[in-house]
């Protein structure tokens, strides 16, 4: 077994106060070209960084080797930022290092190596050591047995986005899979950052620990958590924090814009309330909102989460219902799909592709809860809850890729097909699990819930999930696994409802809906020779029976 099968996914407590490190990254200029007096004065004073390393006891090599980083951000509207990897004494003649070509929670190659310029390697006398380019994303430095030397690269950002590096002289927003290379065969290790900024910037939001007395030196317990923590650097604004369970959370971001801070936060206290209420239990010590500044998308991770965020924006009631069903979203993420999560998401391979058949799971199920949780929360009322399923409804059943494409396939080929199922060789061939996945999770829920006359939800399926197999067995589940907790939650035989996970059976609304008194109201808006255009809507029936308008009244949390 490798290295990386042998990996925990789940991270140790993180590293706290004084670093003990014996790698170390980063300078606040980058060396690229020794021959230049600025070149000469630049290895000077990194040779003073490297004996001041080897000299503090702190930074000494015991055991395995431990790795620290130090980003520096001399000239941030270049939109480039440089990394340096310093190592007293390594164990090994070679050391490969590589750069991860995706990042956890978005699932596409990156090929972030793609941003990575101007490698050098030297040694403490400041000579040049050969730096071997193996692969596109991999890097062999060779004749270091027991010796110190140190690795300069800079990092080009392009692309104002929640999954890639950016700099500009606003702030800095740094993806740490687009930033630090790993030692191949030591993901394990434990981890140090510094930061090194100027252009007036105070402000440093992460899911990193801090390293007491230093506000800009973060550590991780290993690779996994580091490439879990983005890090946004600025003049930024943080909200008053709140409490839940004695737990605090804070939102702190780059141009927050106008908006009703103080409801906003009201809103954002009372999601995460109804979130952990689902599940019953919080698994962080703190979290963070991060809002990245406008544009689209947000990525989340165990502590925190990277959201794209415009306060301007929140100006009508639908506005802010679409940004608290976002934020919903990617807060749950935090349980259904970092802690309960398929088998093949963790420990990962930053190499290649991590498939799994369950992101209908991971992803639509999510979107399922987000609603839930919005209501819950009394954010919204009943009929902007069906207008939210509504839309994934009329998104399914207006896409003719439902009679070609499963939710397991959708789920797997994702990484070629892209989360919205468009971007294939095929268009009109294949489906989301965006919006066929909640409705399963709707079907699903009432079914539980009559099976067990109301006694049980979905709820419970997910409560299991985390405490059995992240809790207990720290590990994800299998396809049959998931199906298997269903049932037992259930005390019924589900396979003729999973058919509406592995086949492009049509769905039946009229018996899912039924459990709950609803009903759907389907018409025909347009007719060409491509196909008709429908428009369904959820409505309630007439004259439920008592079980039916319990069912209704308990998912509603009325």
């Amino acid at each position: 077994m490798n290295n990386y099968n042998k990996r925990k996914y789940f991270p140790a407590a993180p590293i706290k106060g004084k670093s003990s490190s014996c790698c170390w990254m980063g300078r606040y200029e980058f060396l690229q070209n020794h021959e230049h007096p600025k070149g000469r004065m630049l290895i000077l004073f990194s040779l003073l960084i490297l004996s001041s390393l080897i000299c503090n006891p702190s930074f000494s090599q015991t055991g395995s080797p431990l790795f620290q980083y130090v980003i520096s951000i001399p000239e941030p509207s270049n939109h480039i930022y440089h990394v340096e990897l310093h190592c007293n004494k390594w164990k090994q003649d070679t050391i490969r290092l590589k750069m991860p070509r995706w990042m956890p929670g978005y699932y596409q190659i990156m090929d972030y190596a793609k941003s990575v310029e101007n490698m050098l390697a030297r040694d403490e006398k400041g000579e040049s050591i050969p730096v071997e380019k193996i692969i596109d994303n991999t890097w062999d430095i060779s004749g270091i047995k027991n010796k110190a030397f140190f690795v300069n690269y800079s990092v080009s950002t392009k692309k104002q986005f929640v999954a890639n590096s950016y700099v500009d002289s606003a702030y800095a927003y740094i993806v740490p899979g687009n930033t630090f290379l790993y030692a191949e065969g030591f993901l394990n290790n434990p981890v140090s950052v510094k930061l090194q900024f100027g252009n007036g910037w105070k402000n440093v939001a992460t899911g990193l620990e801090q390293v007491a007395g230093s506000p800009h030196e973060f550590t991780a317990p290993d690779f996994d958590m580091l490439y879990d923590c983005p890090i946004l650097i600025g003049n930024l604004e943080e909200l008053p924090s709140f409490k839940v369970k004695g737990i605090e959370h804070r939102f702190i971001g780059n141009n927050l814009g106008t908006f009703d801070r103080a409801l906003f936060m009201e809103n954002l206290q009372k999601i995460v309330e109804s979130a952990v209420d689902i599940i019953g239990d919080i698994p962080y010590k703190n979290y963070t909102f991060i809002g990245i500044g406008p544009g689209r998308g947000g990525i989340e991770h165990l502590n925190n989460t990277t959201i794209s965020f415009d306060g301007n924006q929140l100006t009508t009631p639908e506005a802010i219902n679409k940004m608290m069903n976002f934020i919903a979203h990617e807060y749950f993420h935090h349980y259904n799909v970092k802690r309960i999560r398929p088998f093949e998401l963790g420990p990962f391979d930053y190499d290649n592709e991590n498939r799994t058949n369950q992101l209908w799971v991971s992803e639509g199920l999510t979107v399922y809860y987000e609603y839930l949780i919005v209501k819950r929360a009394g954010l919204v009322d009943a009929a902007t809850l069906f207008s939210h399923f509504e839309q994934n409804l009329n998104a399914v059943e207006n896409n003719p890729g439902r009679l070609y494409h499963s939710l397991q396939q959708a789920s797997y080929s994702t990484w070629s097909d892209g989360p919205f199922g468009t971007l294939g060789n095929e268009p009109g061939k294949s489906i989301s699990y965006y919006d066929k996945g909640p409705i399963v999770g709707l079907f699903l829920d009432f079914e539980i819930r009559n099976a067990t006359q109301d006694k049980k939800s979905l709820d419970d399926v997910m409560r299991m999930l985390y405490w059995k197999y992240y809790k207990d067995e720290q590990r994800g589940f299998t396809e049959a696994e998931f199906q298997q907790a269903c049932e037992q939650v259930a005390g019924i035989d589900l396979t003729g409802l999973f058919e509406y996970v592995y086949t492009t059976k049509e769905f039946d609304y009229e018996e899912y809906l039924a459990y709950a008194g609803l009903i759907i109201d389907k018409q025909i808006i347009d007719s060409n020779d491509k196909g008709e255009t429908q428009q369904l809507k959820i409505k309630r029936i007439e004259r439920p029976d008592p079980l039916q308008l319990d069912i209704l009244n308990s998912w509603l949390g009325e």
